[in-house]
């Protein structure tokens, strides 16, 4: 796969990605690369730091464990910046949580005919009296 690139490689990137990929051979000796390795492999370091990851998490995940004999570092280089790259940092309208559902709740309301309280959107007979007017053939409308 292609090396990442980032979105905008503004000069500061570019410098902080160029004396990052410089400073491995302090970390790692294997790492001492060529000036045209290093300005192939900036623009994916400048990538990371783009993605807001601090350069010592960089060189960690760059120069730890390490294999043995270490045969070819630049492709090394290229498989961790590629394989690796964390995601971009998720904006604040990502990170809000979303709006909960909204329950109606309906108010209390008194029966008309036991003075029970119940919930109903509209006033008139409890669950209990309505039943009752029904098994007596009262017409539950006519009464509300």
């Amino acid at each position: 796969p292609p090396l990442p690139q980032p979105g905008a490689l503004t000069p500061e990137l570019d410098r902080a990605a160029t004396a990052l990929l410089s400073d491995l051979r302090r970390h790692a000796p294997q790492f001492t690369l060529s000036e045209g390795d290093i300005r192939h492999l900036a623009p994916a370091v400048a990538t990371w730091l783009e993605r807001d990851a601090h350069p010592d998490t960089i060189r960690r995940t760059l120069t730890d464990d390490l294999p043995q004999p270490l045969r070819h570092p630049v492709k090394l280089l290229k498989h961790r910046l590629t394989a690796l790259l964390p995601p971009p940092l998720p904006g604040a309208c990502e990170l809000v949580a979303p709006a909960r559902p909204r329950f109606v709740v309906s108010p209390f309301q008194t029966c008309d005919d036991c003075d029970r309280a119940f919930r109903s959107a509209d006033p008139g007979c409890c669950r209990d009296c309505r039943e009752t007017r029904a098994h007596r053939g009262e017409d539950v409308r006519a009464a509300a």
